[in-house]
């Protein structure tokens, strides 16, 4: 009985497993750069889980967050960056379109404006000092959030979840081109039961 009960738990799981991955996102990518407060990290990366960002991006300081972030990161795809200029090449190596998300004197969209005719990733920079100058040259463009009250800055991970929902809402309008390829969602999905398996 015990193994009947378990064979449909794991059928389950990995039902729930191909439902995850058939909503991910390839076309839309995070970067957190030098983020000190794990709590920050950890809760940028349980937007990016929750909104179908597949692709994280830590550069820097931003290391593996532990803590409530364990069971986001853990089905994120992670990829840690010893510096930005290491972050800013592996990203133009993919052909994805970096976006600062800062305050700003010159031209910035809104997140709904931001183009999607390539994969873009949106970089959000250290508390306090924000995105660095390498990433802001670098940066296709500068995304902000209107903001109406007094105070003219948000905590990052509010600023990134923010930014991250209407990205991803239409980066799923574009359609299939806008989702992890067949090859990737099969890779993650045997890598995920892999790891399931061993946990057992």
């Amino acid at each position: 009985m015990g193994s009947v009960v378990t064979g449909a738990m794991t059928d389950r799981r990995a039902a729930r497993m191909r439902q995850v991955l058939d909503d991910r996102l390839g076309l839309v990518r995070c970067a957190v750069e030098a983020v000190y407060h794990r709590h920050n990290a950890s809760a940028i990366l349980r937007s990016c889980d929750a909104f179908g960002v597949h692709h994280v991006h830590l550069v820097g300081a931003g290391g593996r967050p532990s803590g409530a972030a364990r069971g986001a990161e853990r089905w994120l795809a992670l990829h840690s960056h010893r510096d930005v200029s290491e972050a800013l090449a592996a990203l133009a190596s993919a052909g994805v379109d970096v976006w600062v998300a800062d305050l700003a004197d010159g031209p910035t969209v809104l997140p709904e404006e931001i183009p999607l005719d390539r994969a873009v990733c949106l970089w959000f920079g250290a508390e306090l000092v924000g995105v660095s100058a390498e990433a802001r040259r670098a940066a296709r463009g500068v995304v902000t959030v209107p903001m109406r009250g007094m105070g003219q800055s948000l905590n990052v991970s509010v600023a990134a979840a923010i930014a991250l929902r209407p990205v991803c809402e239409r980066a799923r309008a574009v359609g299939p081109r806008s989702l992890l390829p067949d090859a990737e969602k099969s890779a993650t999905l045997a890598a995920w039961l892999e790891r399931d398996r061993i946990a057992d």
